[in-house]
């Protein structure tokens, strides 16, 4: 019987993050943007007080994926969250419970910080993470639309 383990990022995982985070973005048709190496999650997920964080998932001692989360904070819970970044099983394992396994992982940290949620956000287009999702139970948030601000934007901003 195949056994999945899930458990934090060690700093030897840099590597395996990478390799994660790009087969991610090819999967997202967008390995153009991928701009992260080995060096920036070591300084960033490793660092002496990280603001981010990675889990493992393995079958049989073998990695098969990851999650990258963060700590949000709602204002109208009072309490923070769990955004979970990104996600992802290679595409070989799929269908093993790695997927389900990082996010009960992810739900056992937020119950132990006691979070009031997770929240992520899933391509319109990526129908099996959709469904899957919703068979966990997690909900689509109707009416919200996500913006985003990157480079030159932030940099106008701050200038202004």
């Amino acid at each position: 019987m195949s056994q999945l383990l899930i458990r934090p990022a060690q700093i030897d995982d840099a590597g395996l993050i990478v390799h994660f985070v790009t087969e991610l973005a090819i999967y997202e048709k967008a390995e153009h943007e991928v701009q992260a190496n080995e060096q920036h999650f070591i300084d960033t997920l490793f660092c002496e007080q990280p603001r981010a964080h990675a889990l493992i998932c393995e079958l049989d001692g073998q990695a098969i994926g990851f999650a990258v989360y963060f700590y949000s904070y709602s204002t109208w819970l009072g309490k923070y969250g769990i955004y979970l970044e990104d996600l992802y099983v290679s595409p070989e394992y799929r269908g093993a419970g790695g997927g389900k396994a990082l996010l009960r992982e992810l739900a056992r940290i937020a119950m132990a910080e006691d979070c009031g949620r997770i929240e992520w956000s899933v391509l319109d287009w990526n129908e099996p993470a959709i469904q899957f999702y919703k068979s966990l139970g997690a909900l689509p948030k109707e009416g919200w639309t996500i913006y985003r601000m990157e480079g030159p934007s932030i940099g106008e901003l701050a200038d202004c």
